[in-house]
């Protein structure tokens, strides 16, 4: 049969997926980039928060309205079915099957089927080497562990996703080498920090990048790292192991210590300072994420995040207003602020960074930079590359120039000459 597939949410999910493709490839059928041709429409779906869900319905909807004019059969899977397992059905009877995040080993079975409304949700999932990429075949993610230890109040994926599990090392191995011509492996997981501790009760993470450092990648890039967990000995081996981006994504969320308790999160405003500041004192970029309007965040507690933010200068983040999320222990805690207050926090912090990027790229000027040619702009008539310390897709990036012919997935030295708003801008340097 001929299938078009929407994925939405994370990277992890992307991951997801991509081996969803190749389970159907495998059983014989065919993939197709126009929906208007499919006989199968897959959306696999996020629910991490409110503005994901209603994206996920959106698209869900988006194949409904196909389906009536061609016939398309529409198959839901990911966080949202997994969320509302019980209601997904029953709310839109118009889907033809449901899949849960742990059920993918029944995609094939959820093509192929006959029944309107059958639902697949159970622990069954085999682990699965194959992927059809649906980045550019230069990089490619690579979910080391599945589910979340952590339980923070505001965040929804542990009721989602289950409690934290690690794949195994040699698994995780047997997958990266098949992703022949790869030069960025990406590692994700909800916390990769924690990658290998339900095995012994102590993480495995430099194992596993000993490893996955031996095979031919040009740049091994850690995302989602908790702050308690990013030891000493994990900073000292990304900073001197060539491989590993020297470049670290660690979600603070806040850095008032009332407000991480009612987060229940694990690090304070001091382990934060003294991480961040040891850090940058191994040259390793920083990025992290916040959450702005949290229950009972204060005036004064808001200014303590900016004051950290302007102090700090940290090379990213992100910033989101707090989401209120049914069944979390954060929806029932008192004082919730009104969205209003909540955005306006937010901008500020996000024009506040703003500043800080551009602080940072004109301290760029003048440098040559080993940068991997990503894409094209042709609106701006420039090439597209990023250097270690910019990870795709949330990162700023670089626009370059060059009077030779170029190889999109290669890597070229750049010499940067300023910025285009908050992206460097470049020329390639001739290697003698």
């Amino acid at each position: 049969m001929k299938i078009g597939v929407i994925s939405l949410g994370c990277d992890k999910n992307r991951v997801d997926t991509e081996k969803m493709l190749a389970r159907l490839l495998a059983a014989g059928h065919t993939l197709v980039t126009d929906e208007a041709a499919a006989e199968v429409l897959i959306i696999n779906t996020c629910a991490f928060t409110d503005e994901a869900k209603k994206e996920s319905v959106g698209e869900i909807f988006r194949a409904i309205e196909l389906k009536n004019k061609n016939g398309a059969k529409v198959i839901v899977t990911g966080c949202l079915t997994e969320r509302y397992r019980g209601e997904i059905l029953s709310e839109i009877p118009e889907i033809d099957a449901a899949l849960g995040v742990s059920n993918y080993d029944d995609i094939s079975k959820a093509v192929e089927g006959k029944t309107r409304g059958k639902t697949y949700f159970s622990e069954c999932d085999k682990f699965v080497p194959d992927r059809v990429l649906t980045t550019p075949y230069h990089y490619a993610y690579l979910k080391i562990a599945e589910g979340c230890k952590n339980r923070c109040t505001f965040c929804a994926i542990p009721s989602i996703r289950g409690d934290y599990r690690s794949e195994s090392i040699e698994n995780l191995v047997r997958e990266a080498e098949g992703l022949e011509g790869v030069k960025e492996l990406i590692l994700v997981a909800q916390d990769v920090s924690r990658y290998g501790v339900d095995f012994d009760g102590k993480p495995h993470l430099i194992e596993l990048l000993d490893k996955l450092s031996k095979l031919p990648f040009d740049w091994i890039r850690l995302m989602y790292l908790e702050p308690e967990m990013v030891s000493a000995e994990l900073i000292d081996y990304v900073a001197q192991n060539p491989k590993i981006c020297k470049y670290m994504d660690i979600p603070l969320q806040h850095i008032d210590d009332q407000i991480l308790r009612r987060m229940n999160r694990h690090s304070t405003e001091s382990s934060a300072k003294k991480l961040v500041d040891n850090l940058k004192a191994k040259n390793i970029a920083v990025r992290s994420s916040f959450i702005a309007g949290f229950p009972g965040e204060t005036e004064e507690q808001f200014q303590k995040l900016v004051s950290f933010i302007k102090d700090y200068e940290l090379d990213y983040a992100g910033f989101f207003a707090y989401s209120r999320e049914e069944g979390t222990a954060a929806d029932k805690l008192p004082d919730h602020l009104p969205q209003k207050v909540k955005l306006r926090r937010k901008n500020a912090l996000s024009a506040l960074q703003s500043e800080i990027i551009q602080k940072n790229n004109r301290k760029m000027v003048g440098k040559t930079l080993k940068v991997l040619y990503d894409d094209i702009n042709y609106k701006k008539g420039r090439f597209v590359g990023r250097y270690e310390k910019q990870a795709p897709d949330i990162d700023t990036k670089i626009l370059f120039s060059s009077a030779e012919p170029l190889d999109i997935g290669q890597f070229y030295l750049v010499k940067i000459n300023g910025a285009d708003k908050l992206d460097l801008t470049g020329q390639t340097v001739k290697i003698n």
